[in-house]
């Protein structure tokens, strides 16, 4: 089943790319593989059951690379799965959006469908080479879509992007080498180095695998201060490239902590742990304060995603506190897990309403519209949800993940109550745009500006409905994840 989840849209990507069909046949081809792969992952939902620690569910497993003990491993947790539902769905959403578009549509699909098989089968990955090859081709397929179908420096930002990302992963390479050579037998199955824990006890040579580990895991979160790639990167990408990688990519790196990080270097993530969690504080409360002096609006979305990543590192941080008490550090990771999915529907959803401005208006400014709510009424109420589920209003996603987060953090460790500063800055970065672009007088780009086609309409509003149903009905996720989350604090505490 997960083979089929993962390879699926890669099979079709190379389908499209040899065979010439019409642009409208392509789109909906596109729509119709990414719609048959979220199927999949809700019939791979239905049949999950919590698998016993150190073991995962729906596994598959054959011979790779036997001498160097590498295998095609993969599996699925209540780490895992939610963020593999969630990706299926923003892929869904922007081949939706991308319905009628038509610039190079054969060709933005089909790399686009190659993203989603690497960003399923990163997820799924139970073997640090499996997981380093889907990372590094991640990288590679956003660094086209970018340079492809952006605007502005594209060029520029793809190549910075590139750069940045993949120095991290060589530093990422360089961290699971450390581990494969200290395991005995040498091995790079993931659920083998949890149990076996290779440098258990190794002093500085475990701090330094974990602190290559972090860099290349940090600068693809991006955590400040190697987040520097990531607002340009968002500017001049195409809106649906900045949805995935907002709402895909970013989560590549957080889910790097819980699955190879903390579990197989427990005591090294417990003496760091503090480290771990100012890099969380500093990101958090500098991503919200620069998003408030942006004037570009997919600018100011970008810092917001530096800010809604501290809150994930900062709760990975506290699950290394183990004098705290274990359900204030389990709630925190629970937190944790419930914000990478929020923060991928959520930030999809507004990356791909700032989509619709520059679609009309080919502007992000803030000051390049007023009064949009008149002519664009639909927009508007979207926008808003957007804005109140980023910002963490109840019965929304963000509230549910946000309010663990704190929870088990202050409970933890109440300094940490600082970074709730993050969020009323971000309450009232949000209103100030939405005044800025939906309120007043029609002005700027706003004479003649259309309301959300229905394709827009049903991507934005498909993203938001997950939100809310999250917001309203938590145990959908909750279910799944917490008993990983206990897991997962018991291996730290080892």
């Amino acid at each position: 089943m997960l083979s089929l989840i993962v390879f699926l849209p890669l099979l079709s990507a190379l389908v499209l790319a040899s065979v010439p069909l019409p642009p409208r046949a392509v789109a909906w081809a596109w729509v119709g593989v990414s719609a048959v792969d979220l199927l999949l992952v809700a019939v791979a939902w239905s049949r999950y059951t919590a698998p016993a620690a150190g073991r995962l569910a729906l596994d598959e497993r054959l011979d790779w690379m036997p001498r160097i003990g590498s295998s095609y491993h993969v599996g699925v947790d209540g780490l895992s799965l939610p963020l593999v539902g969630m990706t299926a769905l923003v892929f869904l959403a922007c081949a939706v959006y991308s319905l009628r578009d038509d610039e190079r549509p054969r060709s933005r699909a089909a790399l686009m469908l190659f993203l989603q098989s690497v960003s399923l089968g990163l997820f799924v990955s139970a073997d640090l080479i499996l997981f380093f090859v889907f990372f590094d081709l991640s990288i590679v397929g956003m660094y086209f879509l970018i340079a492809g179908w952006g605007s502005g420096t594209a060029t520029r930002s793809a190549l910075l992007f590139f750069l940045y990302t993949f120095l991290g992963s060589l530093a990422l390479l360089l961290g699971f080498i450390g581990l494969y050579v200290a395991s005995d037998p040498h091995t790079f199955d993931i659920p083998q180095l949890v149990a076996a824990m290779p440098l258990h006890s190794a002093g500085p040579v475990a701090g330094l695998v974990l602190g290559a580990i972090l860099l290349g895991l940090f600068v693809k979160t991006p955590t400040v201060p190697f987040h520097t790639w990531l607002p340009p990167a968002h500017t001049d990408a195409p809106a649906i490239g900045s949805a995935v990688l907002a709402g895909v990519l970013l989560k590549m790196g957080t889910y790097g902590f819980v699955r190879i990080a903390m579990p197989m270097l427990p005591d090294t993530w417990q003496a760091w742990s503090w480290v771990i969690i100012a890099f969380g504080v500093v990101s958090v409360l500098y991503g919200a304060f620069v998003a408030l002096a942006q004037t570009n609006l997919k600018r100011m979305i970008a810092y917001t995603s530096v800010n809604h990543m501290g809150y994930i590192v900062l709760a990975v941080g506290v699950a290394g506190l183990t004098a705290a008490s274990a359900s204030s550090r389990q709630l925190a990771v629970t937190g944790a897990v419930t914000q990478m999915v929020s923060h991928g529907v959520v930030t999809g959803a507004l990356f791909l309403v700032a989509g619709v401005l520059h679609r009309r208006g080919r502007d992000y400014e803030l000051d390049g519209f007023g009064g949009l709510a008149g002519p664009a009424p639909r927009l508007a109420a979207v926008f808003a949800v957007g804005a109140f589920a980023s910002l963490g209003l109840p019965a929304l996603s963000g509230f549910i993940a946000e309010f663990q987060i704190f929870t088990g953090s202050i409970g933890a460790a109440p300094v940490t109550a600082v970074a709730l500063i993050g969020i009323l800055v971000t309450a009232g970065l949000f209103l100030r745009a939405y005044q800025r672009v939906f309120t007043g007088g029609l002005r700027g780009q706003s004479a003649g500006f259309a309301d959300l086609t229905t394709p827009e309409l049903l991507a934005i509003g498909a993203l938001l409905l997950a939100s809310l149903v999250i917001g309203v009905f938590p145990r959908v996720v909750l279910d799944v994840i917490e008993p990983a989350s206990s897991v997962l604090v018991g291996l730290v505490s080892r």
